[in-house]
């Protein structure tokens, strides 16, 4: 097992996975489709998206410092209770109004999910396994997305009101999760003098946020290009199956396998050749001819991945400053939603000028100058120093 208390994390996971289904579910495939019959222009629905995403992005650091006074639990069911009533006031009391104010502060509440589990889960992990114990809680979300998008938006074509209640029964099922969890405080521990200097432990945070922004914004290049690259290289949709059958079963093997490197040597020996594979991939995409490549490109985004995700969580894990985990998470985090927020943006530009060749090169230098970050001398130095601080 990855942590010293099983049972807590995998609640933590649970509600998660719940809330992950119910949000992607309500803003991704709900709203759109349901929007108009209930009165709500594209222009609303795309504010309270917005205003949802941005007060996330934006109290997730504020957020962990009020966890780690109120305690983990309380937050967490005050986020579950929340958006229960975001989604039954859509469903029973529409009102533009509600909507957008609502989302918003159901936004600000959610903020403390994602910060609090990855916290608990380092908090939690047996010591010769944090970097797969963070690995497995960071991914672990994925298919309640999908299901959120490939689940619930065909349900609300065909059977509104099913996709409705599904909606409505897994939010309360993740409130009673959440009430489980009310007494859950995170472990705090007791700091040397020269761990309590505040600025020396957030100083090591600053040198992961411009690796953090960078990392999210490469994948945030194609996020929305999905569909016009597939008509640019005349493949349907089901031609992506068994390219991702292949990129999910390498991640998850490469994930396994670079985690016990990342835990039992050091981290950059997982993060450094990730990051040049995804290079790499990104490169292979770039070149003409791709629609040949497709599963090679696959293939090595798998591995790369896997090996980035290991080394990334392992070197967090030991950076940032140990009194202060909750609010350091959320830090790190919302600068890789600000990444994941202005990737399609500049993706969106680079397909415009260049097409597919422009956005794929332009991730690839994304990903060969975080590279250079994180292997620059002087900067690993600091973080190494810092980490044996923690551990002495």
């Amino acid at each position: 097992m990855l942590w010293t208390r099983p049972l807590t994390v995998l609640r933590l996971l649970a509600l998660l996975l719940a809330c992950e289904l119910v949000r992607t579910g309500f803003v991704v495939s709900v709203l759109p489709v349901e929007g108009p019959r209930l009165g709500f222009s594209t222009a609303l629905i795309g504010l309270m998206v917005g205003m949802h995403y941005l007060a996330d992005a934006l109290a997730k650091g504020p957020l962990g410092l009020v966890t780690e006074r109120w305690g983990l639990g309380r937050l967490l069911t005050l986020g579950a209770a929340l958006g229960l009533a975001v989604i039954a006031g859509t469903r029973f009391a529409p009102s533009p109004v509600w909507l957008v104010l609502g989302g918003a502060l159901w936004g600000v509440a959610y903020a403390a999910l994602w910060p609090g589990v990855m916290s608990a889960s380092q908090a939690f992990a047996r010591p010769e396994r944090t970097a797969r114990a963070l690995s497995v809680s960071n991914l672990v979300a994925t298919p309640a997305i999908l299901a959120g998008i490939l689940l619930v938006g065909p349900l609300m074509q065909t059977r509104p009101d099913t996709a409705w209640t599904l909606l409505l029964g897994i939010q309360t099922a993740a409130l009673v999760l959440a009430l489980t969890l009310w007494p859950l405080h995170l472990p705090r521990q007791e700091l040397s003098g020269q761990v309590r200097n505040l600025w020396a432990g957030w100083s090591r945070v600053g040198v992961l946020l411009p690796a953090a922004f960078a990392q999210t914004l490469a994948p945030g290049l194609v996020i929305t290009l999905i569909y016009p690259l597939l008509a640019r290289l005349n493949l349907p949709l089901s031609a992506l199956i068994l390219p991702g059958v292949l990129f999910g079963v390498l991640l998850g093997l490469s994930l396994w396998l670079a985690g016990r490197l990342a835990d039992r040597t050091h981290p950059r020996r997982a993060l450094a050749p990730g990051l040049l594979l995804l290079a790499l991939a990104f490169l292979l995409a770039a070149l003409p001819g791709l629609r040949d490549r497709v599963p090679l490109v696959a293939l090595i985004l798998g591995v790369g991945y896997g090996a980035f995700i290991a080394g990334w969580n392992g070197l967090v894990a030991r950076t940032l400053p140990t009194g202060h985990r909750a609010a350091a998470w959320g830090t790190v985090m919302a600068t890789e939603s600000l990444g994941n927020a202005i990737g399609p943006l500049l993706g969106g530009a680079a397909w415009q000028l260049a097409g597919p060749a422009g956005v794929f090169g332009l991730g690839a230098a994304v990903f060969v100058l975080t590279e250079a970050y994180y292997l620059w001398p002087g900067r690993t130095l600091e973080v190494d120093k810092h980490a044996v601080q923690q551990v002495k």
